[in-house]
């Protein structure tokens, strides 16, 4: 798959400590108002959310979806993408839920069982109407984090140092745009989303 990326400067990224070098990725060229690309097919799976329901992507068609990878027990980066991604969770009001829903998918499923999940989603006040964090059998991420483009491995110390990749899925299940790192403009994927709600009611 040939993947676009938008709000990076960088593809080196720190997670707890440890520096993870990305490959390269080329920028996307969506402005306010413009097509978003198409990249192709979202990457399907099937995972278990905080609550221990089976969750499938297909399950979520008609809905802009947000897909991100984190893990509970990190003390610096994931919480700051989180803390990122509930700020535009308050910011998109009544189309958060029915309209726009958020995926957060552990790179840790040892220890990220559905009920540190769901402590960490009411530590960082996400909504569950409209925001799964997702775990699953060890394979099933391994499996799930390749077809997303995102790197991660557990270090001897028990952090997982991963890379950050945060996917923007289409109500028809197209991935559109893939941001690097967590330091992309939060007004630039507002702006990526509700172009995407403008393009399916034209």
């Amino acid at each position: 798959m040939r993947v676009k990326a938008r709000g990076a400067r960088a593809a080196i990224h720190r997670c707890c400590g440890i520096v993870v070098l990305m490959g390269t990725l080329a920028l996307a060229s969506g402005a306010v108002g413009e097509p978003l690309p198409k990249l192709g097919p979202a990457p399907e799976f099937a995972l278990t959310n905080q609550d221990g329901k089976r969750i499938a992507l297909k399950d979520l068609r008609g809905k802009v979806l947000v897909v991100t990878f984190i893990y509970a027990r990190c003390a610096d980066t994931c919480p700051l993408l989180t803390a990122k991604l509930a700020g535009l969770q308050s910011r998109l009001g009544a189309l958060f839920g029915p309209q726009v829903f958020f995926i957060s998918i552990t790179v840790d499923p040892e220890r990220d069982t559905p009920a540190v999940l769901k402590r960490y989603a009411r530590a960082h006040g996400a909504n569950s109407t409209g925001w799964a964090f997702l775990t699953g059998t060890p394979a099933e991420i391994a499996e799930v984090a390749k077809h997303y483009g995102v790197y991660y491995k557990k270090t001897p110390r028990g952090d997982v140092d991963h890379s950050f990749l945060t996917s923007l899925v289409d109500q028809s299940g197209l991935l559109r745009v893939q941001y690097i790192g967590v330091r992309f403009n939060p007004d630039e994927m507002l702006s990526d989303i509700k172009n995407l709600l403008q393009e399916k009611s034209r």
